[in-house]
């Protein structure tokens, strides 16, 4: 009986218990044992604070399905086991396996490469994806008033993982050797270039979250959005011809490409799976991630495989969704799995709010969220 969490959206459910149904008909002809899973799905941040408190409880789950960020307080927390010796990581992309080690170890199996940021746009009212941001804020200024949109652009301007490859554009990154490189004058001007983007240009919605940027451009009251590869498949059934995708455009202001975050997603596995239950386990992850269904993902779900031997099949090599995903992927920056990120992320949401709402001012934000961080810091070092 193995239990596995994860944190996909709703649309990932069918392709996760397709491939659980298929291992459990291919154990069962093998070994003939049956096999049972329970799978279970939260949000993002539901699934890290109810996996810690199972973990405390000493009742996790067996397998997380998760992204590389979280991995980095379970590993040193003791939550889930260290993969070196248990799986040839020579077989997967070396960028994602860069994503998920830290110390010197290896926490977890990717499942695809990339989990990264980029540029979608409806072709009904985009004939050709601006390449910088003054393209951009030109196609907002003439064609989207010609088209009657509102608004031009919509990403989750209250989650900072939207922050990171603009602030990338602006020479900056949250951490310097595991330091927190908040109270910089790339955060001033990345979160001034936001500021401008809701207030001055009026060219995003205000206070939109994930649901909320996801209708819109569904729903073409946008002709623009930034989201990661995960939505790819949704967005190319839903649009079929007329979706595309595109590097974020570079920011003219630096002359630099934004840099979105690159890890994927990956298998953790709970330090209290041993045994038999281990050898179960292993035989899942890889029977998830050999060829046929890394490449039976990319063409279900459009994410790039993580396997080295599916990437450079002609499936993936020829396809064009997977060409523009790999251009935009070139352009990151590995997602830091160090914990210290923990402290970032709680603590730039709060202070970016802050300032996207004009209850704080972008100078006193940047002190302030400096200085939080490295308190949270020096606490989760205690």
């Amino acid at each position: 009986s193995i239990v596995l969490w994860e944190m996909e959206d709703a649309q990932i459910a069918p392709f996760i218990d397709e491939i659980i149904e298929s291992f459990k008909k291919y154990y069962k002809e093998k070994y003939g044992i049956d096999i049972n899973f329970t799978r279970a799905h939260y949000q993002v941040e539901d699934l890290r604070q109810q996996f810690q408190a199972a973990s405390l409880a000493n009742v996790p789950p067996d397998l997380l399905i998760s992204p590389s960020d979280t991995a980095g307080v379970y590993a040193i927390s003791g939550f889930i086991k260290n993969v070196d010796e248990i799986f040839d990581m020579n077989l997967y992309n070396k960028p994602v396996v860069e994503a998920i080690t830290l110390e010197k170890k290896i926490w977890g199996i990717p499942i695809s490469n990339g989990n990264h940021l980029m540029m979608m746009y409806n072709k009904k009212f985009v004939k050709s994806p601006p390449q910088t941001t003054d393209e951009l804020f030109n196609y907002c200024e003439n064609d989207a008033k010609k088209y009657k949109f509102e608004y031009c652009l919509a990403f989750d301007g209250g989650e900072p993982f939207w922050l990171m490859p603009w602030l990338g554009s602006f020479g900056g990154w949250p951490l310097d050797d595991r330091k927190p490189t908040l109270n910089t004058e790339a955060m001033k001007n990345t979160l001034k270039f936001y500021h401008d983007l809701k207030f001055k240009y009026k060219y995003i919605p205000p206070e939109c979250d994930y649901n909320c940027m996801d209708s819109l451009f569904k729903e073409e009251k946008v002709p623009f959005i930034i989201n990661g590869d995960w939505a790819i498949s949704t967005y190319y059934n839903h649009f079929k011809e007329n979706f595309g995708i595109s590097l974020i455009p570079k920011l003219s202001q630096t002359g630099l490409y934004p840099t979105p975050m690159i890890s994927g997603k990956y298998f953790l596995i709970s330090y209290k799976v041993n045994g038999k239950k281990l050898e179960v386990v292993k035989e899942f992850i890889k029977f998830y991630t050999n060829k046929e269904n890394q490449i039976k993902q990319f063409i279900v779900l459009k994410r790039l495989p993580a396997l080295r031997e599916a990437s450079e099949d002609k499936i993936i090599q020829n396809d064009e969704i997977a060409r523009n995903s790999m251009a935009q992927l070139l352009k990151g920056k590995p997602m830091p799995m160090a914990y210290e990120m923990r402290a970032v992320w709680d603590t730039l949401r709060n202070y970016q709010g802050l300032v996207m709402t004009n209850k704080i001012s972008i100078d006193e934000a940047v002190v302030k969220m400096q200085k939080e961080v490295e308190r949270k810091i020096k606490e989760m070092d205690r």
